[in-house]
C-alpha cells in the first residue's frame, strides 16, 4: 500500500473510495465503492480493525 493514511474526524466526511471485498454468497472476490452506494442513496457503516488480516 503506497497510499499514506487520511487522518479523519468524528463527523467529517469520509473521500471516496473503492476496495476489494469477500462475497461468501458467490463464494469469490467482489468490489465496494463508497461513491456507488452514495448514488443509491444506501447509508453505510463503515468501521476498522487495526492489524487484522483475517476475514471479518
Amino acid at each position: 500500500m503506497s497510499e499514506s493514511p487520511i487522518g479523519l474526524n468524528l463527523g467529517a466526511p469520509v473521500p471516496d473510495f473503492e476496495i476489494t471485498t469477500y462475497e461468501p454468497t458467490e463464494k469469490g472476490f467482489g468490489t465496494f465503492s463508497l461513491a456507488d452506494q452514495k448514488e443509491k442513496g444506501r447509508w453505510t457503516v463503515l468501521f476498522f480493525y487495526r492489524a487484522d488480516f483475517t476475514f471479518v
